[in-house]
């Protein structure tokens, strides 16, 4: 259990795709999406996982977070009584200064939004920003993925 400290910013351009150490699919449903509390699965290269997460402070940059490593199979089953809206997205690693972004390109109904997220150990932590880093939006509830899968990104006007 941990508090989670991240920012969260739009992608400007698909660079980061070139400087990326790694990717991987991700698929991901909520059991539970209240501002109050999220109950995420996921299911991420052939493993699966079960995070519980808190409400974010005002500023969005801290929460309550837990995560607990599930089988593939759990997974599975538990993606079939989530909410409705499954998200699928693409997750690129790209290591920029002293610090790891992760980059998510999105599918389906979220098709066209890419963005990146990179965790801090504290909230004033400076960190150099990537050229392709856009407009941050740390604490804008439409891009938390919980929202994305009730408002995708193509029904935003």
């Amino acid at each position: 259990m941990a508090t989670e400290i991240e920012r969260k910013f739009l992608v400007t351009s698909e660079v980061f795709i070139n400087e990326a150490y790694n990717s991987f699919d991700i698929k991901q449903g909520f059991l539970n999406s209240h501002k109050e509390r999220t109950v995420r699965v996921r299911l991420k290269k052939n493993k699966g996982y079960l995070t519980v997460k808190g409400k974010s402070t005002e500023n969005g940059l801290l929460r309550f977070e837990w995560e607990k490593e599930i089988s593939k199979t759990e997974a599975e089953s538990l993606l079939k009584l989530c909410e409705e809206g499954v998200i699928n997205k693409k997750r690129y690693e790209v290591k920029f200064g002293n610090h790891t972004f992760e980059v998510d390109k999105f599918f389906g109904e979220n098709e066209g939004l890419i963005v990146a997220e990179v965790e801090l150990n504290t909230i004033n932590e400076t960190f150099e920003k990537p050229e392709w880093l856009g407009k941050e939006v740390t604490g804008d509830i439409k891009y938390y993925n919980s929202q994305l899968s009730k408002q995708p990104y193509n029904t935003w006007n």
